[in-house]
């Protein structure tokens, strides 16, 4: 590579003059970029130099992780299947259970010696004999799908390749499934782009599978396949991006015919829940920014025919199930889960009481014991399965943990504190009981805002660890998440994407006011859109934070949208190429944003070699920018690892480690106490 490649580019906006000295690290075939990586690489090694405190970290984590994981399940014909990890297994095991007794089903442990290959997805036929499930290697988004007999064990001949983000759905005579993919990756097609659903018969090979759908004009769009309550219409959840907006078709499984368009506008979230017939029932933000249910008759669809059956409601909806002819919606209330049946002319028939503020994991229905299985969570418990009979209103325990941790001395609370326009923001906050407010606590504060994903509690062993260190866990909960719907959501995208920077910082802000910590102590943790949150605000507040874990950030605000699967969020936060939207984009963008000679609080920025979501370039190029242009005596660590992706399927053993170095980090850099 010449020199003049080596001192970058400078790209003309709209106008303005942007440089990008290091776009050479975007080519990781680069002799250069390999050489730059294995000078990171022994930095990080240096500075991880194991340590009787990390040592002490290790081990202490490893006790905490090593408990029985418990997900929920799904009963199929009478058969129980669910995932459980023993404790320290690298991947959770699917089993079955009948008949009281329990078998191994699928065990991804067996599929590599690391525990590098994860199962992403797995779907049954009618009666339980075949599942359908999909793997992932190094945490690639690329998966492949395999069918596997239940009862033996063994694999049959079927394998579906170039797939990503696909659901799976299976023919009602179990002949075979629906399922969507992309054409394999090549130079000519553009990544990300023509995606496409077919129909797999089983025993044959992926090259004969049917085409279903297309739709070569709209070449971005991507499609869900997925069948109706009563089997009998093929429907197509139809998704630009990760939109909140979307479209859907469907047709009857018997036809020829072409999908009918039923709502094509893109103009709110239409989701299936169920239909009598032809009348279709779902979930939708139309004119309804918390949420509400509909039905349309598909043979009158004209929207004056539109029924409205559960209005807007104080609570925002997160999901909706249906079974035994009543409607069982999830709501966020101040970003924690309720649950509330409604009859199907939506009235109001009862609560589900759950034992303490946090979150559903999952939840799933059975309509011939007309019951529902769900798991639930809080910040000190990990998933307990309940199950609840929506007849008798009989909740029972399916499945718990002990875990090495005594939670009886803690607690988590929640506040509500104002952003710099005033708007009230909600943060958990969970520590030591009796909690002294000195202004010395080491303070973790964790955010994301955006996407619409909402911040509920939820647990993560490695946290225990930080509280028993005497460190205070908050989770902010910003806009640009669903909290409070889609008004929340839309007030921190695009062009008001400032707000959810504003919001974090006012939360360190009012964490030092109100004594649980100071600047010394106070660290930020954010991954993907969170790695762009805590970046942005270490950018634009240094002065404020104590240090700062950067994990799979997203940093070039200019050029993501050129990379992998970035063109998705273009809805999200817009397109440089935009001269409307070049502005704002350009005034937060973490890379152009670094200034000469500041003086940074450290930070550790973690990626990962097969991350094919965010890739590496982001944390390379926000590296090697922080280390030219911040004040020398500035902590710029990258922390690159191997066999691992956006965070997809992650080993254990890789989690444990990640987590002792992000607390050697901590230590080291005078924000946590060594325990």
């Amino acid at each position: 590579m010449t020199t003049e490649k080596l001192s970058g580019v400078i790209e003309d906006f709209h106008g303005t003059k942007v440089a990008d000295p290091y776009r050479w690290l975007e080519d990781t075939s680069l002799v250069e970029t390999k050489q730059w990586e294995e000078e990171m690489a022994a930095e990080s090694t240096a500075y991880f130099m194991e340590t009787d405190s990390s040592k002490k970290d290790r081990e202490r984590l490893t006790e905490l992780w090593n408990f029985p994981k418990f997900f929920v399940p799904k009963k199929v014909n009478n058969k129980l299947f669910y995932l459980k990890n023993d404790g320290l297994q690298n991947q959770a095991i699917l089993y079955v259970k009948q008949n009281n007794e329990e078998r191994i089903v699928i065990d991804p442990n067996t599929l590599t010696d690391d525990g590098t290959v994860a199962m992403t997805n797995y779907v049954f036929n009618s009666d339980g004999t075949l599942v359908a499930y999909a793997t992932s290697r190094n945490g690639s988004d690329w998966q492949e799908i395999k069918v596997r007999n239940t009862e033996t064990g063994e694999d049959l001949v079927d394998l579906i390749q170039h797939v990503k983000f696909t659901n799976i759905a299976w023919s009602p005579d179990d002949s075979g499934f629906f399922y969507s993919r992309f054409p394999e990756p090549s130079a000519v097609v553009e990544e990300g782009t023509h995606n496409k659903v077919y129909f797999h018969k089983l025993g044959t090979n992926q090259a004969e599978d049917t085409l279903v759908h297309e739709q070569p004009e709209d070449k971005d769009l991507m499609f869900s396949a997925s069948l109706s309550q009563d089997k009998k219409y093929i429907m197509l959840h139809v998704y630009f991006g990760t939109a909140s907006e979307n479209r859907f078709y469907l047709k009857e499984l018997n036809s020829d015919g072409p999908f009918v368009r039923l709502l094509d506008e893109q103009n709110a979230e239409y989701t299936y829940i169920t239909n009598d017939g032809t009348h279709f029932y779902f979930q939708t933000d139309l004119d309804a920014p918390k949420g509400r249910i509909i039905s349309i008759d598909v043979e009158n669809p004209a929207k004056e025919n539109w029924v409205e059956v559960l209005p807007e409601q104080e609570l925002v909806v997160e999901r909706i199930k249906f079974l035994n002819n009543q409607f069982i919606v999830v709501f966020l209330k101040d970003a924690h889960h309720v649950i509330h049946l409604f009859n199907r002319d939506g009235s109001f028939d009862k609560e589900i009481e759950l034992p303490v503020i946090g979150s559903l994991t999952d939840i799933t229905v059975n309509k011939d014991d007309r019951e529902l299985y769900f798991g639930f969570t809080s910040f000190l418990h990990p998933t307990v399965v309940y199950n609840y009979h929506v007849v008798s209103g009989e909740l029972r325990l399916e499945a718990q943990s002990d875990i090495a941790f005594d939670v009886e001395g803690y607690e988590t609370t929640q506040v509500f504190y104002p952003s710099k326009d005033g708007t009230k923001i909600p943060m958990f906050l969970t520590h030591k009981k009796g909690l002294e407010l000195n202004g010395e606590n080491p303070v973790m504060l964790y955010g994301y805002g955006g996407f619409n994903v909402s911040l509920t509690p939820s647990f993560n062993p490695a946290v225990l660890r930080w509280l028993e260190k005497g460190g205070v866990y908050a989770v902010a909960n910003l806009r640009g998440g669903n909290e409070y719907g889609e008004e929340w959501h839309r007030a921190g995208m695009l062009e008001n994407k400032q707000n959810v920077f504003d919001d974090f910082i006012a939360a360190g802000e009012w964490l030092i006011a109100n004594k649980y910590t100071s600047t010394p102590k106070l660290s930020i943790m954010g991954g993907s859109n969170g790695g762009l949150l805590v970046a942005a605000c270490m950018v634009q507040r240094p002065d404020l934070f104590g240090a700062v874990l950067c994990r799979v950030p997203v940093i070039d605000m200019l050029r993501y949208h050129k990379f992998t699967i970035g063109k998705y969020w273009i809805p999200e936060y817009g397109n440089a190429e935009n001269p409307e939207q070049f502005p704002f984009m350009y005034a937060y963008s973490p890379l152009h944003n670094v200034k000469e000679g500041e003086k940074y609080p450290p930070v550790l920025i973690a990626t990962a070699d097969s991350d094919d979501r965010v890739v590496p370039a982001h944390a390379k190029k926000f590296t090697a920018t922080l280390k030219e242009k911040a004040d020398k005596s500035s902590t710029v660590i990258l922390r690159l690892e191997k066999k691992a992706g956006h965070g997809l399927g992650k080993p254990t053993s890789k989690l444990i480690g990640e987590w002792v170095d992000f607390y050697a980090f901590l230590e080291k850099e005078g924000v946590a106490r060594t325990v």
